[in-house]
C-alpha cells in the first residue's frame, strides 16, 4: 500500500481517509489514477480535484460515499455512473434496517477495496459481473444467514459470496479457533475466494498453464466434494505442512491453489507497504539478515530476493509482537514445495493477460 499524503497541508491520510484529519479537507480514491484525491466540494455532485497532478478536474462521490458512508472513492463527474469501480462489484448487502448490519456491510467494503487496490496495481482489476451470462465478469453477495437459510462463504461462476457474519469479530475469532486456523480476516477471505476466480480465467485465457499447475498442486480434476467430505471427516494429514501452505490447502488442487494464492497476495501487499514506508533492518548480528527494498516489490523479476526480504521483515515483525505479548503476525512456515508454488504464482502472474472485458 502506498503512503499518501494531504496536498493541501501534507499531513498523512490513509486508504481509507474521507477527510484529512488534520485541515478537514475532504478525500477520495481516485481509481484511474491511482491516488488519493484531495477535493473543494462545490456542490453534492461536483468536487474539484487539488492535487497538483490532476488540478481542478471533476469528480463526484461514490452514492455509497454519499449516502452511507461505507466508501471513499471517486468517480468523474462526466460519468453516467453513480457507483464506483469497487462498488459496482457488489450485488446483494444485508438488510440495512439492522443497524449492526451497516457496520458489517462496511467492514466488508473496506477489506474488499484493500483486496482490489492489490489486483490494480498487479493490473488485474476484475470487471462487474453484469448478466449471468458474462463468464469472465465478477461480483459479491454479501448476505446474512438465518436460522433456516445459512450462508457458506465460497465462489461459483464469478460469483463470490461472503457470510456477512464474518464482519463481526466474535464470530470470525469464534470460527478461527473452532476451525483450528492460525489466521482468519475479512481480507483474507476476499483473497482466498479470487483465487478461485482468477483460477477460472487462467484455464480459460491461459490454458498451457495448467500441465505445470498440475504438477505442483495436483490435479484438479478429482471430485471436489468428496475431496470436502474427506478433509471434514478425516482432517488434514499429518504432515500437510510439508506441502502445503495451510492445513485446508490440503483438500484439494483448488483450495491449495486459492490458499497458495491468497499468501501470495499478503506477501506482496505487505512488502508494499514496508517498501513504501522505507522500511530497513540493518544488523551486524550472526544469523541475521539485512532488508533494504531498492525497488517496488510489484513487478520485481528476482523472487528468490523477495523472498528473503520477506523473510527477514516477517522474523521481525513477529520478534516485536511477541515483545508486546501478542501472537505472533506471521504464523506461517513455508516449505519448499510451498516456496515452488509462490514462485509459480509471482513468474506466472506477471505475465498474466486478462482480456476479459471484451469477452462475454
Amino acid at each position: 500500500m502506498k503512503y499518501f499524503s494531504c496536498a493541501v497541508c501534507c499531513n498523512q491520510v490513509f486508504f481509507a481517509n474521507s477527510y484529512c484529519m488534520n485541515c478537514q479537507t475532504a478525500l477520495g480514491y481516485i481509481a484511474s489514477e491511482k491516488v488519493m484525491g484531495c477535493f473543494e466540494k462545490h456542490n453534492a455532485t461536483l468536487w474539484l480535484a487539488l492535487n497538483h497532478s490532476i488540478h481542478g478536474m471533476r469528480y463526484k462521490p461514490c452514492h455509497n460515499y454519499q449516502h452511507h458512508q461505507v466508501c471513499n472513492w471517486m468517480i468523474p463527474a462526466e460519468s453516467d455512473e453513480i457507483y464506483c469501480e469497487s462498488c459496482l462489484l457488489t450485488h446483494t448487502i444485508p438488510n440495512l434496517d439492522n443497524p449492526d448490519h451497516i457496520v458489517y456491510w462496511a467492514r466488508l467494503e473496506h477489506a474488499k477495496r484493500r483486496f482490489l487496490y492489490l489486483m490494480q496495481q498487479l493490473n488485474i482489476m476484475p470487471h462487474p459481473k453484469r448478466s449471468e451470462d458474462d463468464r469472465f465478469g465478477l461480483r459479491f453477495d454479501f448476505l446474512m444467514p438465518t436460522e433456516t437459510e445459512p450462508v457458506m462463504t465460497g465462489h461459483a461462476n464469478g460469483i463470490i459470496t461472503l457470510n456477512a457474519s464474518e464482519a463481526d469479530v466474535i464470530y470470525r475469532e469464534t470460527t478461527r479457533i473452532k476451525m483450528g486456523e492460525n489466521y482468519r480476516t475479512l481480507l483474507g477471505h476476499f483473497r482466498h475466494e479470487s483465487g478461485h476466480y482468477y483460477f477460472d480465467l487462467i484455464k480459460h485465457f491461459r490454458p498451457e498453464l495448467i500441465d505445470e499447475f498440475r504438477v505442483l498442486f495436483g490435479d484438479d480434476r478429482q471430485d471436489y466434494r468428496e475431496a470436502l467430505k474427506r478433509h471434514y471427516n478425516d482432517g488434514a494429514p499429518l504432515n500437510w505442512s510439508e506441502s502445503f501452505v495451510s492445513s485446508y490447502a490440503s483438500t484439494h488442487p483448488w483450495e491449495d491453489w486459492a490458499e497458495t494464492w491468497a499468501h501470495y497476495l499478503h506477501m506482496m501487499d505487505t512488502l508494499e507497504t514496508a517498501y513504501h514506508a522505507g522500511l530497513s533492518v540493518k544488523t551486524d548480528k550472526i544469523g541475521l539478515n539485512n532488508l533494504e527494498l531498492k525497488e517496488n516489490p510489484i513487478g520485481a523479476q528476482d523472487f528468490d530476493v523477495l523472498l528473503q526480504h520477506w523473510m527477514t521483515l516477517t522474523f521481525n515483525l513477529n520478534a516485536l509482537n511477541r515483545s508486546m505479548g501478542l501472537d505472533d503476525a506471521y504464523p506461517f512456515t513455508l516449505s519448499d514445495p510451498v516456496l515452488e508454488k509462490l514462485r509459480f504464482i509471482h513468474h506466472k502472474l506477471l505475465k498474466l493477460s486478462f482480456n476479459h472485458k471484451n469477452s462475454a
